[in-house]
Order: structure tokens, then sequence, then C-alpha cells
């Protein structure tokens, strides 16, 4: 009796260590921006170094739904909310010089690009930016947003192909650094991806 209880408590025991990594693998994060190039990709791209885990799973910024109204807390937004990535959320990369920034043109139209790792059912996409004259010395918060979205990308349950472009108009009156926040919000599940590239208009 007592061979047979240990050799349900070994199988027990493979049968919940499966499910954690079953429970682990279903819950992964799957996508980021690189057009604009997003600080995730920067990092993996080893354009910014000491970045820490981030390196190796750019796709893995994931938390909450629901932004503006909830999801991340201010100051943790271009981390989704994940200690292990707070450096996406510093104002400036490890080593203290300014996030790298590309440059685009403020009424013009751009194509925003997201590379996938896992395709899930997607209720949509939504771009903001931040105001004339936010802080730039401190983590990003929604006070420093316009928290109306420049562009909603409406993808009604759909799952996006790998790689995934759509154009869209970026807010005139606007010079200098901004950072343009990017939310995939996930159709299925309780969560979104979050992106923060830096951009000079």
């Amino acid at each position: 009796m007592r061979r047979k209880t240990k050799l349900y408590a070994a199988a027990l025991g493979l049968t919940t260590a499966g499910a954690l990594v079953l429970s682990a693998g279903g819950a992964s994060s799957h996508g980021y921006t690189d057009l604009p190039i997003s600080r995730q990709k920067l990092c993996q791209n080893g354009t910014v170094t000491n970045c820490g885990s981030i390196q190796w799973e750019p796709q893995s910024v994931e938390g909450p739904k629901g932004f503006p109204g909830s999801g991340p807390a201010d100051g943790q937004i271009c981390n989704a909310g994940l200690g292990q990535f707070s450096q996406l959320s510093a104002p400036t990369t490890p080593s203290g010089a300014a996030w790298p920034t590309t440059r685009v043109s403020g009424g013009q139209s751009y194509t925003f690009r997201w590379q996938f790792t896992a395709m899930h059912a997607t209720t949509d996409f939504k771009y903001y930016v931040t105001k004339p004259g936010w802080n730039q010395n401190h983590n990003l918060a929604r006070s420093d947003l316009n928290l109306t979205p420049f562009l909603t990308v409406p993808y009604n349950g759909q799952r996006p192909p790998a790689t995934l472009s759509h154009s869209g108009t970026l807010p005139s009156g606007l010079s200098g650094h901004h950072v343009i926040l990017a939310v995939w919000t996930v159709h299925d599940t309780s969560n979104a991806f979050y992106a923060c590239s830096d951009v000079t208009f």
C-alpha cells in the first residue's frame, strides 16, 4: 500500500507540474511593435544593453487590459506592471542615456508594425501619444498621455498574421521627444500587450 501511495504521489506531482507548464505556456506573451521601434525591441536587438530578461523575450510585455480606465498602474505602463521588465518604464535606458528615437512627422501617414510569436484573437489595436509639455523625467503616467487614442484599429476577434502592418495619421502640433504607447487588446483573455516607442516629431 505504501508503494502504491508513493507511486500515486509521484504521478500526481508530475500531473501538477505538467499543468503548471501548460498554464505558464498558455499565459505566455506574444507580440511587440518594431515600427516605430519599441523599447523592448531596442533591448532585444542590442541597441540598448543591460536591459535584463526583456532582451530575450520582447514579446512578453503583457498586463491587464482596459487601458486607460484600468490596466497597468501609472509608472508601470511601458512594462505592463511586470517587475522583471521595469527597465522599460524608466525615463532613460539602463546606462542613463536617452532612449533612442524614431523620427516622425506630425499630420503624416505612418505605418505601424507588430511582430507576433502567437496570434491571439484580437479585439483591437490602440495608439496613444504623450501631450505637449509632458514630464519626461519620470516613469510614464496617464497624466502624460492624451488618453484619447489617435488611432484605433478594430480587429473583431480575428487572429493577426505573424507580421501585421496598418497605417494611420500621426497627430499634428507636436514637436520634440514624445512616447507612442501601442496597446494590443486580446479578445478572449483579460490581458493586453503594451509597447512604448520613443519618437521625435
